[in-house]
C-alpha cells in the first residue's frame, strides 16, 4: 500500500510540473545519486521475462524512429515484451507517458527526452517506484539514471566545427540552427561547435529550428535575407540541414554556403552523397537503442552498468 501511494503522489508530480514548468520542481543528482552507481543488489531476471518501457521524445524524426527500430530489434530477438510510446517533441505529453509506464510496472524505462529538465521529475517519480531509468541519445538533468547511452555531442559539435573551418577559411561568417531549447543534445553540439567556432569563425546568427526539417527551412530563409554573405551553417541535425538545404538551393547559393549536419540519417547521408550536404557527423541511432537495451539485460543480469555508453561518431563527407 505505501508503495502504491507513493508511486501516486510521484506520477502526479510529473504531470504537475510538466504542466506548470515550475522550477521549484527541479531534481538534482543527491549524494550516491548519478549514472552507473547500480551497487545495489538487483533481482536477476532472463531477457525473456523482462517488460520495458520505452519513451521516444518524437516519431516524426527518422533518426529516433532508428534508435526505436534498435532497441525494438534487439528486445524480440532475446523475447522481452517492450511498450513503446511517442512524446511527439512534448514535454507534458512524455510526462504523462513515462506514468503511464510507471503504472503498468515495466522493469525497466529507456528515455529520449524532449526536454532534459522537465523529464528530471519523470525519472524521479520512476526511482520512487523502484524502477531502473537509461537515458538514450539526450541526458536528464535530475533523478538517478542507471546510464546514459549517446554519442559525444560535444566531440561531435567540434568535429563540425574544424570541418567548416576547413572548408570556408578562418574569419568566415557562419550561422547555426540549434535544436530544442532545452535538450542536452542542443547544449553539448552547441557547446562543442563553439569551442572552436569562437576562435575561428564569426558566428553571426544562431537561432532554434527545433530539430525540425520544415523550421529548418523558415529559419534559414530569414538568416539568408538578413544575413546573405554567410558562407557557412552548422546545423545541429540532419532534418534541419534537409530544410536550410531546400532554403539555400531556392536563393541560388548551393554552391556557395557549407553546410553541415548532424546524425547521419538516411536522408542526410543521400544528402551527402548527392552533394547537396557538405557534410554530416553520423550518429548509429539504431545502436543507440539496441545499446540501451543491452545495458538492461545486463543489469539484470547482475552486471555494473558504466555510467555513460559511448555509440560512435563519424564525419561522413561525399567519397
Amino acid at each position: 500500500m505505501k508503495k502504491r501511494i507513493s508511486l501516486f503522489l510521484a506520477a502526479a508530480l510529473v504531470s504537475m510540473t510538466a504542466l506548470t514548468g515550475c522550477e521549484s520542481n527541479r531534481f538534482v543528482y543527491l549524494e550516491g545519486e548519478k549514472p552507473g552507481d547500480n551497487t545495489t543488489s538487483v533481482e536477476k531476471k532472463d531477457p525473456k521475462d523482462l517488460k520495458i518501457g520505452l519513451s521516444l521524445s518524437t516519431l516524426n524524426n527518422p533518426f529516433f524512429v532508428s534508435v526505436k527500430d534498435g532497441a525494438e530489434k534487439l528486445a524480440k530477438e532475446k523475447g522481452s515484451k517492450i511498450i513503446i510510446s511517442d512524446a511527439r517533441d512534448d514535454a507534458a505529453t512524455q510526462a504523462n507517458n513515462m506514468s503511464d509506464l510507471i503504472q503498468q510496472d515495466v522493469d525497466v524505462i529507456l528515455v529520449n527526452p524532449v526536454d532534459s529538465k522537465a523529464i528530471a521529475t519523470s525519472v524521479q517519480a520512476a526511482n520512487e517506484a523502484g524502477i531502473p531509468v537509461i537515458a538514450l541519445d539526450r541526458n536528464s538533468e535530475g533523478g538517478k539514471l542507471l546510464t546514459l547511452v549517446a554519442s559525444d555531442n560535444v566531440k561531435g559539435g567540434e568535429m563540425a566545427a574544424q570541418f567548416m573551418i576547413d572548408k570556408v577559411g578562418k574569419g568566415s561568417n557562419v550561422a547555426q540552427l540549434e535544436g530544442i531549447a532545452g535538450a542536452s543534445a542542443t547544449n553539448e553540439r552547441g557547446k562543442g561547435f563553439l569551442n572552436l567556432a569562437k576562435k575561428d569563425l564569426k558566428l553571426v546568427k544562431s537561432q532554434t529550428a527545433d530539430f525540425d526539417r520544415a523550421k529548418g527551412l523558415t529559419v534559414m530563409e530569414n538568416i539568408l535575407q538578413s544575413n546573405p554573405d554567410i558562407k557557412g551553417v552548422f546545423c545541429q541535425n540532419d532534418e534541419m540541414a534537409l530544410g536550410a538545404i531546400e532554403a539555400i538551393s531556392n536563393a541560388g547559393k548551393l554552391k556557395d554556403i557549407t553546410i553541415v549536419g548532424f546524425d547521419g540519417t538516411e536522408g542526410g547521408m543521400k544528402a551527402v552523397q548527392e552533394g547537396k550536404l557538405n557534410a554530416t557527423v553520423a550518429q548509429q541511432p539504431d545502436q543507440i537503442g539496441k545499446l540501451g537495451v543491452q545495458a538492461a539485460f545486463d543489469y539484470f543480469a547482475g552486471k555494473k552498468i558504466p555510467e555513460k555508453i559511448a555509440s560512435p561518431l563519424v564525419l561522413e563527407q561525399k567519397k
